[in-house]
């Protein structure tokens, strides 16, 4: 039973994951991300890790969608503006430059970032989990934390407005 619940929750996020990056609408993206983050807190839980799923409803599918959405709200402008687009060459530009950044961060992540030693007797408890967070996790949570600062001030360079 517990593998049929797996591949049933795994197909709805797969499924999200999909719909969120083909769909153009962006209110609607938005919502299969929710759906895809309430999946991953449903895998927490078939893990056991119940304060994982807690943490993910409440912080990711909750706090930061708002903030998402709060974004797309203040960056989508009632019509779409007219004439050529003044910055396609740095568009354009864009996706290479952002993968051999990807490239670069696993080269860094992977020559300093060996993994944490085998944890013995974990749990889902907040103890257990704040624990391997702060120890053998530091640097992924810090970069973490980085993309997401990165992000926020991405949106407020997009949200302002031509004087």
């Amino acid at each position: 039973m517990g593998t049929v619940a797996f591949v049933l929750i795994a197909g709805v996020a797969v499924g999200s994951a999909l719909g969120l990056v083909i769909k153009r609408n962006p209110i609607h993206g938005a919502l299969f991300l929710v759906v895809n983050l309430g999946t991953v807190a449903a895998l927490y839980l078939m893990l056991g890790a119940e304060f994982l799923a807690a943490a993910q409803v409440i912080v990711y599918a909750g706090a930061i969608m708002v903030l998402f959405v709060f974004a797309i709200m203040v960056l989508i402008p009632g019509k779409e503006e007219a004439g050529p687009d003044p910055r396609r060459g740095a568009r354009l530009l864009a996706l290479p430059v952002g993968g051999l950044l990807l490239l670069l961060l696993v080269f860094v992540v992977m020559g300093r970032w060996s993994g944490p030693s085998a944890p013995t007797g974990l749990s889902g408890s907040a103890g257990a989990v704040g624990r391997l967070l702060f120890t053998s996790y530091l640097f992924p949570f810090e970069l973490t934390s980085v993309l997401l600062l990165a992000a926020m001030v991405g949106v407020l360079l997009l949200a302002r407005r031509r004087a």
